[in-house]
């Protein structure tokens, strides 16, 4: 038996329930990974309340760190004892779990379990966000919203290193001192002032691309900072979504582009999946990305990490400890 939170039916935070489960022996292409980190990521809330479906019963949560205890048939490259990180998901919020193999990556010795957990669905949402949605190069412009948020500590470190100049969005000045202090050459604090006018003051013009987890409460006016032919890119709706519009607005603001990409679709094949975790992991093993885990709950505690989420009361990253 091992510990799972479970969904019988969506809703809020309070739907999530601790349960004992059966867990089988790993099948034909699978591995039994004991997890030591879970990550907590806004998603996960978007299955838990049916934004997102999935079947009845489940375990929310899409990524975990852990050690190997048990290898299925036909597995190779991997044996009980390795370190993983994995994404593959809803199902994460359990102690232990069957993961089929081909998901799996290797933890390098420069990455600690708590940190793989709690970068690997961030970090490679930055990585397709910066290096392939849009590929930054030295000198580009870019707006970022929920600049302290675990993706957005993330991306404001990676574009630094890359030499793009980043403006950020934050709700409060303390989440506006915690991004300058993660690679923001400025950082809008929204609870105080219109983000555009302020961000075209700072840009010094309009930027080439805007990047939105925020959703209703940005949009359109973030159309309004981007240069002619510019790619505004929606990558989540933490406020709720961007209400239906009229596609002409985009030729009327400028001939702008405009994408709704997700890191699934990025990672499609293995090759990619390797490829993006090597980058990240570099980065972080070499110190030029750090990963704030300012929240950690235990795991029958995972209702009050969706609380604490959805109020916009966490920064950085969080994590549940099995």
């Amino acid at each position: 038996m091992v510990l799972a939170i479970r969904v019988h039916h969506t809703g809020g935070p309070d739907v999530m329930v601790a349960e004992d489960i059966d867990l089988t022996p790993p099948q034909a292409g699978e591995v039994r990974v004991r997890h030591t980190a879970i990550g907590v990521n806004y998603i996960d809330t978007y299955f838990r309340s049916g934004l997102y479906k999935a079947a009845l019963p489940f375990s929310p949560g899409n990524e975990a760190a852990g050690v190997i205890e048990a290898i299925g048939e036909g597995v190779d490259g991997f044996k009980p004892g390795d370190r993983v990180v994995y994404l593959d998901g809803p199902g994460t919020y359990v102690e232990a779990r069957n993961v089929p193999a081909d998901k799996l990556i290797p933890l390098p010795d420069t990455v600690p379990d708590d940190v793989a957990a709690a970068s690997l669905l961030k970090g490679l949402t930055v990585q397709y966000l910066l290096r392939r949605t849009f590929e930054v190069k030295a000198g580009d412009r870019l707006l970022f919203h929920a600049a302290a948020g675990g993706v957005g500590l993330i991306a404001g470190q990676w574009a630094r290193h890359l030499g793009a100049y980043i403006i950020g969005t934050a709700g409060s000045q303390a989440k506006v001192d915690l991004a300058m202090a993660h690679g923001y050459d400025h950082v809008i604090n929204y609870a105080d002032e219109d983000f555009a006018p302020k961000a075209l003051e700072l840009n010094g013009g309009r930027f080439d691309v805007v990047y939105d987890s925020v959703g209703a409460d940005t949009f359109p006016a973030s159309l309004d900072v981007l240069k002619p032919r510019g790619l505004f890119v929606s990558f989540g709706q933490s406020s709720g979504p961007i209400p239906p519009f009229d596609i002409g607005i985009l030729n009327a603001k400028g001939s702008l582009y405009m994408t709704r990409p997700s890191l699934f679709a990025y990672n499609a094949t293995r090759a990619d999946l390797l490829a993006s975790a090597s980058e990240l992991f570099d980065l972080i093993g070499r110190g030029i990305i750090t990963i704030p885990i300012h929240q950690r709950f235990a795991l029958s505690d995972a209702a009050l990490a969706h609380q604490a989420l959805e109020s916009r009361a966490t920064t950085g990253t969080t994590i549940l400890v099995p």
